[in-house]
């Protein structure tokens, strides 16, 4: 019987303070790479905490490979790097690589290999002889990565991996997760920088005050709708209303930059299939509008994100 690497049924973690998650189901197979968001408080380092075996579950159930979570057959498939990290800073970053191999039950021949290669592949190189307390809060995190992955692991669990980072540092990231799935490793990537979901992930769930609200592709949350923008010359205030009332959808003038001297503006529309806009070129001509340009955009990862949490409750941090 050939498992998904992550299945849960129902799982949930009541603290008993309205905090927590609650049945959570959800399948991740293998080689995937999945992308769990939510707003802060919405219990997303909880589930993960729980797929790792670092809490147990109040409800429900969940397997890694098969295995029940919490047991060493399924911890044996897993690298975590968790939000907060913290390293011996008296050690160098090269010992506690080490450190957390012989955790894993590594062979010494093969550790004293394999280090040195994760140390460069995360960017650290000959900083690995340096003592932790020596590193900046991005190199921490580099270090936290070369320990998730030194038992080379089928699964690795990524709470918010860049944070830390800077954009050099987020884009070597990024291509570090990109060669791991390209070995068939499945990645679980909970992150607040939805851009680098948008970039890596297949699938994406949205977490809201612990329990899920929507899973789909990535793909086809970005094609939902297609937003486009239109550069027109002789725009009246009553054009975008019309335009609006004509196709039944939203049209509105957005600060876009134009050439210099130009008296044109830019319009926003956003359209459920490419046959209205179309549509919506013929009605700008038809009101003596002179058309300019025209461009296609699809709706971004954040925007969705926004659209799907809005008006509802969060409990923040603090909640």
């Amino acid at each position: 019987m050939i498992h998904p690497m992550i299945e849960a049924r129902g799982l949930s973690k009541d603290y008993g303070n309205g905090r927590g998650c609650r049945n959570i189901t959800l399948q991740v197979g293998k080689g995937e790479a999945f992308g769990f968001l939510g707003p802060n408080g919405a219990g997303k380092s909880t589930f993960v905490k729980m797929l790792v075996g670092l809490i147990r579950p109040t409800g429900g159930s969940a397997t890694i490979m098969g295995e029940p979570i919490g047991t060493i057959e399924a911890r044996r498939h897993i690298g975590y790097l968790p939000e907060l990290y913290r390293y011996q800073e008296w050690l160098s970053g090269e010992e506690v690589v080490s450190l957390h191999a012989k955790l894993c039950g590594i062979e010494p021949a093969l550790a004293k290999k394999r280090i040195p290669e994760l140390l460069d592949r995360v960017g650290i190189g000959l900083r690995g002889r340096d003592r932790v307390k020596h590193y900046s809060k991005g190199m921490q995190q580099r270090l936290g990565l070369a320990c998730a992955l030194v038992n080379d692991p089928k699964l690795v669990f990524l709470d918010e991996p860049a944070s830390a980072l800077d954009p050099i540092g987020r884009m070597e990231v990024r291509e570090l997760l990109r060669e791991l799935r390209k070995q068939g490793k499945t990645i679980f990537l909970n992150s607040h920088l939805l851009e680098d979901v948008e970039m890596l992930c297949d699938r994406v769930a949205l977490l809201n005050n612990g329990q899920i609200l929507h899973t789909g592709a990535v793909a086809d949350v970005l094609q939902e709708k297609t937003r486009w923008h239109l550069r027109v010359g002789g725009f009246t205030p009553f054009a975008a209303a019309w335009l609006s009332d004509m196709i039944g959808m939203p049209v509105s003038t957005v600060p876009l930059p134009v050439p210099a001297g130009s008296d044109s503006v830019w319009l926003e529309a956003v359209l459920e299939d490419d046959e209205q806009i179309g549509w919506l070129n013929s009605l700008v001509i038809e009101q003596g509008m002179t058309l300019y340009e025209v461009k296609k955009s699809k709706t971004r990862l954040d925007e969705w994100f926004m659209s799907a949490v809005s008006g509802l409750s969060h409990r923040g941090e603090r909640a």
